[in-house]
């Protein structure tokens, strides 16, 4: 947590705050003194001009303080808040950049927790740290020190109150620190299920498990609860504690304090000053104590965020002279030399000896049985993940050689599942290319057969709900595949994005991207189920097992390779595969 705070303060607004926090409490403890004064001198004396005075001086030293205080609020509540927004900014930056490994890692539910939760936990006890984790020690020692002056026979109360004090703060902290570590574990849990509960709400409501995910998000919340009313609990003894120890230190000093005045070695001012000094005294022990049982929790939440600040991509840029420059100007390529790739923790390899080569012009279809590898050969074209063994060449450079922004301009990619962004069409389309003009795009959804549903829609201004929800799968589909060829790439990848389309509009798409001017100048990969969807393709891959068990044309493979016979004849039998 210091680490963070130490990086992301602006120090001049952090000393501006401590000189008003300064200001505050000399103020704060100037008050005693002018009251004693004015009890033993004015009003003792019945003297009005001196009451008044002395009146005068302390209405004014309330008002310093007052403006001091506000202005230490002002600096540690803005500092704090600036903090927080660094540190989202940087953790959103981070996390944009990891690989698909260190999403797996931490989890999306406890990135969006750490990103959220955690950060305000930071916020809050950095506002605590400029406030009471600096005003509490200056006025218990310099309390202490004035009310020793005052009457060093009445100090002695405290030698029974503060260990009191001190003895209930470490036993709260001892029970209460490990229920506030454990609440931010907790959080992401229930993050985690309602995440989950949104995104599959269409899913649960079509096996009728609205019950069973509302008892699963209960049982979550009442942990959270449970754990949280726990640790509330065990801190609310602190108040009454607190207050009990408080009113035992007062009624000490009024009975010794009573006697001193009897035997006229001590005067009421005097008396009336050291309360309120026992009173800051023990007033700051209390925000002392509060400080400690915040800390741990934030403390707890600075170690998750800088977990995620401090991890490094497992996919990163070569260095020095190992980072070439990727040549735009050379003819569009792709090619797998000799590849192998293994998930981490995975028994076995996930691709094996993986060999290929296309060029411009060209169509590589990818086809195979679920889990064969055939999405994981495409997340391995952008560089989402490294390979283990072997290269894999874009244009003819090795994709681990160039930075991955270069990389990225040159590939233009449509996921297994379409996703769409909150906005409009024009806005969804521009995010494949910045400046796309209206012509453009028209001319990207017409090649994806999208013209005709967006005008019905009300046109390029249409309103596009989140992750696209206004639209059925099929139309979400051809819109992702608009957006991917509306950017200029030498490598277009198509990762089973024909699937929600019928065969007449799949087959008119294709058609259409052959005819388009950046598509036929690129090598386009093609991942499909579907072999009516591949077999016009240039070169097919038959995967199985992470394994290229064949390739070449259709025809070629249907008569000599039994994995891709097998695939057409159960099509042929479910009527898939009439046209091939």
């Amino acid at each position: 947590m210091f680490k963070i705070a130490r990086k992301n303060f602006a120090w001049w607004a952090v000393a501006l705050a401590v000189l008003f926090l300064l200001l505050q409490v000399s103020a704060d403890l100037y008050l005693p003194t002018i009251t004693s004064d004015l009890i033993d001198k004015g009003i003792a004396q019945n003297d009005q001009s001196y009451i008044w005075s002395q009146g005068g001086k302390m209405l004014i030293v309330a008002l310093i303080g007052l403006l001091a205080a506000g202005g230490n609020v002002y600096f540690a509540s803005t500092q704090a808040m600036r903090v927080g927004q660094k540190l989202r900014t940087q953790m959103y930056s981070k996390i944009i950049n990891f690989s698909s490994r260190e999403f797996t890692d931490f989890g999306d539910s406890s990135l969006i927790t750490r990103t959220t939760n955690d950060i305000v936990q930071i916020q809050n006890v950095l506002v605590t740290m400029l406030r009471m984790m600096l005003q509490a020690p200056i006025m218990l020692i310099a309390a202490g020190v004035l009310a020793y002056n005052r009457e060093a026979k009445l100090t002695t109360v405290f030698l029974v109150s503060l260990p009191l004090l001190a003895v209930s703060v470490l036993i709260i902290m001892y029970f209460v620190v490990p229920l506030f570590k454990s609440i931010q574990k907790k959080t992401d849990r229930i993050n985690l299920v309602f995440r989950e509960g949104l995104t599959g709400v269409r899913v649960i409501r079509a096996f009728n498990q609205d019950q069973f995910e509302q008892d699963r998000f209960d049982v979550a919340n009442k942990d959270y609860t449970a754990t949280s009313t726990k640790a509330q609990t065990i801190v609310s003894f602190m108040f009454p504690i607190m207050t009990l120890i408080l009113s035992g230190t007062n009624i000490g000093i009024i009975w010794l304090g009573g006697h001193l005045i009897g035997d006229m070695s001590m005067q009421v001012g005097n008396l009336v000053a050291f309360m309120t000094y026992s009173t800051q005294i023990l007033m700051s022990f209390m925000m002392l104590s509060m400080v400690f049982v915040m800390v741990p929790r934030a403390q707890a939440s600075g170690q998750r965020i800088n977990e995620v600040l401090d991890r490094e991509s497992s996919v990163k840029d070569a260095q020095g002279t190992d980072l070439k420059s990727f040549d735009q100007s050379q003819p569009a390529s792709l090619e797998f030399d000799h590849v192998d790739f293994t998930y981490r923790g995975a028994e076995n390899m996930a691709l094996q000896d993986v060999n290929f080569k296309a060029t411009a012009g060209q169509t590589v279809a990818i086809i195979g049985g679920t889990g064969s590898g055939k999405s994981t050969m495409v997340n391995l074209i952008p560089r989402l993940f490294n390979v283990d063994h072997g290269e894999i060449k874009v244009n003819g450079q090795n994709n681990a050689s160039v930075s991955q922004n270069q990389l990225h301009e040159a590939i233009s990619i449509t996921q297994q599942k379409a996703v769409l962004f909150k906005g409009t069409i024009r806005s969804n389309m521009q995010y494949g290319k910045s400046d796309a003009s209206d012509d453009e795009i028209w001319h990207a959804l017409d090649i994806a057969q999208s013209k005709d549903f967006i005008e019905e829609n009300g046109g390029l201004d249409a309103i596009v709900e989140q992750n696209g929800d206004n639209f059925s799968g099929g139309q979400r589909q051809r819109l992702a595949i608009a957006r991917t060829i509306i950017k200029p790439a030498s490598i277009y990848v198509f990762d089973d994005s024909f699937s929600a389309l019928d065969f007449k509009t799949d087959a008119e798409l294709r058609m259409a991207l052959k005819q388009d001017e950046n598509v036929a100048n690129a090598v386009s990969v093609i991942v499909a189920q579907r072999v009516s969807t591949v077999a016009d393709a240039d070169l097919i891959l038959v995967m199985d097992n992470g394994k290229v068990v064949g390739q070449g044309k259709h025809q070629e493979l249907k008569a000599n390779n039994e994995t891709y016979r097998q695939i057409v004849e159960s099509q042929i039998r479910e009527g898939d595969g009439q046209n091939a």
